[in-house]
């Protein structure tokens, strides 16, 4: 009996073992795959790394790693690839600036062409003006200036003022009225408003509408009938009734300016100043004198160019030219006694034959502006200009 339970509890061992064994070994066989299997995987990282070895330097290793791993090469590589990149910017923002310069390359032979067509058919008098004034000094505009001045001198040695006055009161009302028309229209209009109103006292009462009657062919008589009363009147309440002899004074009285200030001052009081009107703001302009174009500006450039004392004969000098022969449309210079100092000669008739049919007043044969010219102008064959409504 005890027998039989050992041998049962025997067998119940041995049946445990072999249970136990199988388990030991499958156990063992897992292991063993595991290992077979994390052999693989560590072959294969292996196999791996030897490819990215073996690979070209710049696919190894991004740029931060070797700049992680060695400082002093990443630092070298960094500056290389930048150096190299900026070469390879360079061309590429020569590029557009390459082709910019071929368009305007192609843009450039038609404009070459149309300026060498405008100079085989103007006139060879036009190209010499055009080049003639460049890099001049201002010693020698200087000299230029003042030998047109006179030569302009000898051409009209009876050079005055083309309104017929006798006071400055005169004179400053006719000046005031030759605003937008010629001074043989206000010399034609001046002896009937002076004879019945012949002092400032006499004008500052006057009716309006009478004296606009008066007035009226000088154009913008309206206007100008306010301005002539106003300044009476200035002239009655502020000075006595007598013209001021200073430009300060003149300009604060209706329609006087400085052009008007310095008519009365240089030709009533004998004071020198500069008349810029549209003449002579003309003809500086094409003298190359100046380019301004405001009065005032053009007052001063000139001005520097020449002594105080000859302000006001310049003023007649040029104003004369410009009235008889440089005029505005059609100047003829062929007939100009300044052509060879013009740097604006060839704008007009170059033919003398033809430039001299322009001319006018007496340079022409013609009758002057004044019913009343001095007697110089008489004695170097100047005419008197005709009345209002005698043809």
């Amino acid at each position: 009996m005890v027998v039989r339970r050992d041998s049962a509890v025997g067998e119940q061992v041995t049946d445990g073992g072999r249970k136990a064994a199988k388990a030991t070994k499958r156990t063992t066989v897992e292991r063993a795959a595991e290992q077979a299997a994390a052999g693989e995987k560590t072959t294969s990282a292996k196999r791996a790394t030897a490819a990215k070895k073996a690979a070209p330097p710049e696919k190894a290793v991004p740029a931060k790693a070797a700049a992680g791993k060695k400082p002093a090469a990443g630092n070298k590589a960094a500056a290389g690839k930048k150096a190299a990149a900026k070469k390879t910017a360079r061309p590429a923002k020569a590029t557009p600036a390459l082709k910019k310069t071929t368009g305007s390359a192609k843009k450039t032979p038609p404009v070459v062409a149309k300026k060498a067509t405008a100079a085989v058919k103007a006139p060879p008098a036009k190209t010499i003006a055009a080049t003639a004034p460049k890099g001049e000094s201002r010693t020698a505009l200087v000299r230029r200036a003042r030998r047109i001045d006179r030569e302009l001198a000898e051409v009209y040695p009876y050079a005055h003022p083309e309104l017929d006055f006798e006071n400055p009161f005169q004179l400053l009302v006719a000046t005031v009225l030759s605003a937008q028309t010629t001074d043989l229209r206000v010399n034609q209009t001046t002896p009937a408003l002076f004879a019945k109103y012949p002092t400032p006292e006499d004008l500052a009462v006057a009716n309006p509408e009478e004296v606009e009657e008066i007035l009226r062919p000088t154009g913008f008589f309206r206007a100008k009938t306010k301005s002539v009363i106003g300044l009476s009147k200035g002239l009655v309440e502020q000075f006595g009734g007598e013209v001021p002899g200073r430009l300060e004074d003149l300009v604060k009285l209706p329609g006087v300016g400085r052009k008007t200030a310095f008519v009365v001052l240089g030709n009533a009081f004998g004071r020198p100043g500069i008349t810029v009107d549209t003449h002579f703001q003309r003809l500086v302009r094409r003298w190359q004198w100046t380019e301004e174009t405001d009065p005032d500006k053009i007052e001063a450039a000139v001005g520097a160019l020449f002594p105080k004392s000859d302000w006001t004969d310049l003023s007649h000098h040029v104003i004369w030219h410009g009235r008889r022969i440089c005029h505005a449309r059609k100047p003829a210079c062929g007939a100009c006694p300044v052509a060879p100092l013009c740097p604006a000669y060839g704008e007009g008739e170059t033919d003398p034959d033809k430039a001299k049919k322009l001319l006018k007043y007496e340079k022409g044969g013609l009758p002057g502006q004044r019913l009343n010219p001095p007697q110089s102008y008489l004695d170097a064959g100047g005419i008197p200009a005709p009345p209002l409504g005698a043809g």
